[in-house]
């Protein structure tokens, strides 16, 4: 099947990213820990708003937004959010004011994806209260304020995770398969961060489209694992469907581990710290603490006992996410 037979054509998109992006193969790092052949998907190069994989899915919101005339766009999630910085960025390019919601008060320095949020011009508001989830119901009084005052308010959910949204990691996959063909390689296992789902969603309805043996598998990174495969489970039947495809996504699909969050989202693990040193030190790559490090330290440790085989050829999905690195003063490194 190709791009053309999955009803994404269907769909409009405003280009952001710069794809394809690139995907290489990680030698150094897959010898130094005996593991299987390693590629690694450098989604971090997106080429947008600091990359990451956000921008794809923005790609298809920024579309509808402006179809439906909006003027401003509102999302929210935490101060460091890698998704509100990508939002506030594709609101500049397409000339939009956006708002931002943030969890909690103002943190007591602007710093990494918080800084770069404010450069971008975006307008900030705090809900008071730490609770992540309370950015949701604050977006929702944000949209009826900005309505009673006669302006047109585009609300997106915490981390883009709507259906429209897994669209952009849908096409992913089929851009993921034409570099495997290209190099010559059938992947066992993809292998991801998740946190708002998603990204794992559009990958498992693309290979479920393309009707590929590969594995999708998520390392959470903010939510208990049976809740990330529930949502994992309904956007990916949710965007199928959306598609026009007979397909169904069983529980069986979803692949996702935990144990790797540490003492709470966004906050630095020895384990992820050390995957973090050792990815840069091997291929110079740098992945970052709240995301692609404690999935990468998952993907580690799994492979320490077993789970992918020396025979294995395994695809790590970088989303991005380094403006992280440039919060706080890095002692989380333990150098």
């Amino acid at each position: 099947m190709n791009l053309n037979e999955t009803g994404l054509q269907n769909f409009s998109r405003i280009q952001l990213a710069f794809l394809p992006t690139p995907m290489m193969e990680a030698l150094r790092l897959a010898a130094a820990i005996d593991g299987p052949k390693l590629w690694i998907k450098r989604d971090d190069l997106t080429g947008f708003g600091f990359g990451g994989n956000k921008i794809r899915g923005l790609e298809f919101l920024l579309a509808d937004a402006l179809a439906q005339e909006a003027d401003t766009l509102v999302t929210g999630a935490g101060p460091q959010s890698n998704y509100v910085r990508a939002t506030a960025a594709a609101a500049a390019h397409a000339g939009l004011n956006m708002i931002a919601v943030y969890s909690g008060t103002p943190p007591p320095q602007v710093q990494g994806n918080y800084r770069l949020t404010r450069l971008l011009g975006a307008e900030i508001r705090f809900t008071g209260d730490p609770d992540r989830a309370s950015v949701d119901g604050t977006i929702e009084e944000i949209a009826v304020e900005l309505r009673s005052a006669g302006r047109r308010p585009y609300t997106i959910p915490r981390g883009g995770a709507s259906v429209l949204g897994t669209l952009g990691y849908v096409q992913a996959a089929y851009e993921l398969a034409e570099q495997c063909t290209a190099n010559d390689i059938s992947p066992d296992a993809i292998v991801l961060a998740t946190g708002s789902c998603g990204t794992q969603a559009g990958l498992l309805a693309g290979v479920k489209l393309l009707r590929l043996p590969w594995r999708v598998e998520g390392f959470t990174v903010s939510r208990p694992v049976n809740e990330v495969k529930s949502r994992v489970l309904t956007l990916a039947q949710a965007a199928i469907e959306q598609l026009g495809s007979p397909h169904t996504i069983t529980p069986q699909d979803v692949i996702v581990h935990g144990g790797f969050i540490g003492p709470g989202y966004g906050v630095p693990t020895p384990d992820a710290s050390e995957a973090i040193r050792l990815t840069a030190r091997c291929e110079g790559i740098f992945l970052d603490p709240t995301y692609t490090g404690k999935a990468m330290a998952g993907f580690l440790a799994y492979n320490r006992v077993g789970h992918f085989r020396p025979g294995n050829t395994i695809i790590f999905l970088h989303t991005g996410g380094e403006p992280a690195l440039f919060v706080g003063e890095g002692n989380w490194l333990n150098e």
